[in-house]
């Protein structure tokens, strides 16, 4: 649960892991997404762009979109610079920010972040079609657990080609 404007919203998370073989009907609805790669990876920005692609292919196009770069608090592995990240995540008109799951840095920022920005989306096309509720577009849930939560993603792996 997160408390955006005074509203509590719920929202659940699916994680994908790198793979490959995922059916339009995951994004079927989505209204967010958080595109993670390893900084101390090339290969998995790299593979950003795929899943970009990807994501807007099968998604409404206000989808909520950030670019997260992991493990920013491993500087002496780094492979992806943080000014290459910002670069793409401004030319493909994303947001983006660095995270630690290792040093709780930045985590929760990342999800509250896209969550405001889906309300924002919301809000807005709420306030275009007037109080039809049916014209809203159905998503997914969003689940933004607790910091208690990190410990379990510590050792779950990151950014899978």
């Amino acid at each position: 649960m997160n408390d955006l404007s005074s509203k509590t919203r719920k929202a659940s998370l699916h994680t994908f892991r790198g793979y490959r073989a995922i059916t339009s009907a995951y994004y079927r609805g989505a209204v967010g997404a958080l595109l993670v790669y390893d900084v101390t990876r090339h290969v998995t920005f790299e593979n950003v762009e795929r899943w970009l692609k990807e994501l807007r292919g099968h998604t409404d196009s206000n989808i909520v979109i950030m670019l997260v770069g992991n493990k920013a608090d491993l500087r002496h592995l780094r492979a992806v610079s943080t000014d290459d990240a910002k670069a793409f995540a401004e030319r493909e008109n994303t947001f983006f920010m660095e995270t630690s799951a290792l040093e709780s840095m930045n985590v929760e920022n990342a999800f509250t972040e896209v969550l405001t920005q889906i309300h924002h989306v919301v809000s807005r096309k709420a306030l275009e079609v007037g109080d039809d509720p049916a014209a809203l577009p159905k998503g997914r849930t969003i689940n933004v657990g607790s910091k208690d939560d990190v410990s379990a993603v510590k050792n779950a792996g990151c950014c899978s080609a």
